[in-house]
C-alpha cells in the first residue's frame, strides 16, 4: 500500500490551550500531536455538512428506546425492512427492564442514512438516535458476506 505523502505546517496555539491538549494526548494515549491532529481533522470532516449527501459512507445508528412505547418495536422493524439496502446488521441490547439500545450497521449515501436516523429519532419513545459514518472508498468492489473474509472472487 503507497503512503501518502505528509504536509509540514505550523500551528499558533495560545500556551493553556496547548497544555490542556497535550494532557489530552496523554489520556488518549497519542504519542505525538500530529497523530492527534489528523484523527481530530478526520472527525471534523465526518460531521453532519462536512460530506455531501451523495457521498457512499458506511457507520452505525445507536439509538435507545423504550420497548414498552406502544407498537414502538414493531414500527422500528418496518422501517429497518424499508430501508434493508443500506442495512447490513443489527444488535440488540436489553440495558433494563423498559430501555433496549440497538446498533444498525449501515452503508449506503449519507443522505439516506440521515434519513433513516431521523425518522428513527421522531418515533414516540426514542430516546435517542445518533449516526456516526465514514468515508467508504467508491472505486472498491463492495465485500460479498458469502466469500471468506468479505473479498470478492472473479
Amino acid at each position: 500500500m503507497e503512503k501518502d505523502v505528509l504536509t509540514r505546517f505550523g500551528v499558533s496555539m495560545p500556551e493553556e490551550l496547548i497544555k490542556q491538549f497535550d494532557l489530552y494526548l496523554t489520556e488518549q494515549g497519542y504519542t505525538n500531536r500530529s497523530e492527534a491532529i489528523r484523527d481530530l481533522v478526520r472527525r471534523v470532516l465526518l460531521e453532519p455538512g462536512g460530506m455531501d449527501t451523495d457521498q457512499l459512507v458506511a457507520g452505525t445508528i445507536v439509538m435507545v428506546y423504550d420497548h414498552h412505547a406502544f407498537e414502538l418495536p414493531l414500527t422500528l422493524m418496518e422501517l429497518q425492512h424499508d430501508y434493508h439496502h443500506q442495512i447490513i446488521s443489527t444488535m440488540h441490547v436489553h440495558l433494563n427492564h423498559h430501555q433496549c439500545m440497538e446498533i444498525i450497521v449501515v452503508r449506503g449515501m449519507l443522505g439516506q442514512l440521515h434519513e433513516l436516523r431521523q425518522r428513527i429519532q421522531v418515533l414516540k419513545g426514542v430516546h435517542y438516535a445518533e449516526l456516526s459514518v465514514t468515508f467508504v472508498d467508491n472505486h472498491e468492489t463492495p465485500h460479498d458476506p458469502h466469500t471468506p473474509h468479505g473479498h470478492s472472487h472473479a
